[in-house]
């Protein structure tokens, strides 16, 4: 069986444009990361008491700890 090596898989500019995609995808994946958690904020703020009731549970767990 004859096996065909692709050069192209191993050539500098290839590397460099993987590596580029990957600091890219990282980048976009904070910001969606961001946005939802700052989604989530938004909608926890229209329900003040809960904000204060997870206030609460959280000061009582780090007493007991």
């Amino acid at each position: 069986m004859v096996r065909i090596v692709d050069d192209a898989a191993h050539s500098p500019a290839r590397k460099r444009r993987d590596l580029e995609d990957r600091k890219r995808m990282e980048y976009r994946r904070a910001i969606e990361d961001f946005s939802e958690r700052r989604r989530l904020n938004y909608e926890i703020h229209d329900y003040p008491e809960l904000v204060a009731a997870n206030a609460a549970v959280t000061i009582g767990l780090n007493r007991h700890a």
